[in-house]
């Protein structure tokens, strides 16, 4: 039962990935009036919150510091936002929406709705919520991901494992063991 176990969780790593994969993929392909979906999603938030500091977006949006300087500075270059000093901190830089990137959002305000359905639109109301429960699950298995397989390689590093003569402990796997059938890390 142990193999089977370690199958079905190599085969959900391998389906997870792939799904992760080929959403970026077809994310990054998508370009409206010169802006990508996450930039779509920059203007929807400032639309609805008003200006924003950048580092609360990129918390707020999952986005890293570098991505949401560069989709800050496309928004700019299309003249849909602008960056400026904070009024009631003058350190901080906020991003605010400009008339013309307001106009481009609502112009295509159906275009977030229209990705969640081709998404999620043929599943069931019992489906969705079972998703939803996994999606929590697996997001909180996420929170301390790199700390843990950092620890582990930190581990991995020191002494060499082995008893010394040559041959292999009882730990190790056999010479040629190739493991699953999914590529693992």
């Amino acid at each position: 039962m142990e193999e089977k176990h370690k199958a079905m969780l190599e085969e959900a790593d391998w389906f997870f990935r792939k799904m992760v994969r080929r959403f970026v993929k077809e994310r990054d392909k998508i370009s409206v009036e010169g802006v990508t979906l996450p930039g779509l999603m920059v203007l929807h938030k400032l639309i609805k919150e008003g200006e924003q500091r950048l580092g609360d977006l990129a918390e707020e949006l999952d986005l890293t510091s570098g991505a949401i300087t560069a989709l800050c500075d496309r928004l700019e270059e299309l003249e849909f936002a602008v960056r400026r000093r904070s009024r009631e901190d003058r350190r901080a830089v906020v991003l605010d929406i400009t008339a013309k990137g307001r106009a481009v959002f609502l112009r295509n305000r159906n275009i977030g709705q229209r990705c969640i359905t081709v998404l999620f639109g043929g599943f069931s109301e019992e489906e969705l919520n079972e998703q939803i429960r996994y999606f929590r699950r697996i997001t909180g298995n996420l929170q301390h991901f790199s700390e843990t397989i950092l620890r582990l390689a930190e581990e991995n590093a020191g002494p060499q494992k082995g008893n010394g003569n040559g041959s292999r402990t009882e730990n190790e796997p056999p010479s040629g063991d190739k493991g699953g059938r999914y590529l693992t890390y």
